[in-house]
């Protein structure tokens, strides 16, 4: 899952991203309401945290230009705001839930698990059987011939990209872009080394290198 913190406060927002990077979420951070609109627009990310007191453009207004344009991203507000008019006021822009500065960060992040939650539900089943392994996207669980396989944060973003793209060869370029965030100037063989992690504990022939293009799971 793809996050954007939409924040000016840049300690706060670096502080949680730095959180729900370890939740292992991958995580883009702006600091004003213009370039939030941007980013989301571009439609990459499963969940939009977005504060209202924003320079550019307010948050209000971020978010009911989303919703004009067709978007439905989860939205979580933040704000250091407080009483039902204000509330009320993001709601009916379009937002799907309010939390009020400050906040408890497991309180946030339940919020965030829960939005999730919903969308898969109202969506596909977060439970994807492939052959001899079963993922569980909302549980973050993996099962290989009905025993519990235990991976890391990170190598689990890789196989749920995987999973949700089965059968097509992903890049590892879209790999990067969507468990890692934008900001990410390290080595990109990186990926290299979570497949190989995931082939030791899966099995050698679940995720195929297809030469010069990528990876494909195979869902046999």
């Amino acid at each position: 899952m793809r996050l954007l913190i939409v924040e000016d406060e840049k300690r706060l927002a670096l502080s949680l991203a730095r959180g729900l990077r370890a939740e292992g979420y991958a995580v883009d951070v702006v600091h004003d309401g213009l370039e939030g609109l941007h980013r989301a627009s571009e439609g990459h990310h499963d969940l939009v945290v977005l504060d209202i007191m924003l320079p550019g453009m307010n948050g209000y207004r971020v978010c009911a230009a989303l919703r004009s344009a067709g978007h439905d991203v989860p939205i979580l507000m933040l704000t250091a705001k407080d009483g039902e008019y204000d509330e009320a006021e993001g709601l009916d822009t379009g937002a799907d839930d309010y939390l009020t500065k400050p906040f408890s960060y497991v309180v946030l992040v339940a919020r965030i698990k829960a939005l999730l939650r919903r969308r898969g539900q109202a969506g596909a089943s977060p439970v994807h059987v492939l052959g001899r392994m079963e993922v569980d996207t909302a549980a973050r669980r993996v099962l290989r011939d009905g025993d519990e396989v235990a991976l890391t944060t990170k190598e689990f973003s890789v196989l749920e990209h995987l999973v949700l793209r089965a059968g097509e060869v992903v890049s590892k370029a879209e790999i990067l872009e969507h468990v890692w965030d934008f900001a990410y100037d390290g080595d990109p063989n990186i990926v290299e080394v979570y497949v190989s992690a995931l082939r030791r504990k899966l099995g050698a022939g679940t995720i195929l290198t297809v030469r010069g293009a990528g990876y494909r799971l195979d869902a046999r």
